[in-house]
């Protein structure tokens, strides 16, 4: 099954999508959109255009695990978008996800405003990833 990873921004929200496989997280767009009303709607049209079965979305966790002070805003952007798109939405940990996603684009040197173009969907693919693998792991138990 195909499943849609969304890294929620205040401006920005990356998005990214895998293989039916469930194999392989590849960065989709960015989508610049502060209205969440909107960007429920876009997401919604992109996970239709991709032809996706569940949604991933990445929650705010502090590091020892508790929910961040964003938590709420997140979940309920969650159930608008179920809402709106009709899919399952899974919250997902995204503790360091952002870190991981500056490492990755500063070993292929990327900078400025390319850099800040893509590091949303960078993100959504780690968060993606990070799914996948859960999922896999999951299985083999």
């Amino acid at each position: 099954m195909k499943i849609l990873a969304i890294d929620l921004g205040d401006v920005r929200t990356g998005a990214a999508v895998c293989d039916p496989g469930e194999m392989l997280a590849s960065p989709l767009c960015v989508i610049e959109q502060r209205s969440r009303d909107k960007l429920a709607r876009r997401i919604s049209d992109i996970a239709a255009e991709h032809a996706v079965g569940e949604i991933v979305m990445g929650y705010p966790k502090n590091m020892d695990g508790s929910e961040g002070s964003r938590a709420q805003i997140y979940a309920d952007f969650a159930e608008k978008l179920r809402k709106t798109s009709g899919l399952p939405v899974v919250l997902r940990d995204e503790r360091c996800t952002t870190l991981i996603a500056h490492t990755m684009l500063n070993t292929t040197d990327t900078r400025g405003k390319k850099r800040k173009a893509v590091i949303d969907a960078v993100s959504a693919t780690v968060i993606l990833q990070d799914y996948l693998d859960f999922r896999r792991n999951r299985e083999k138990r």
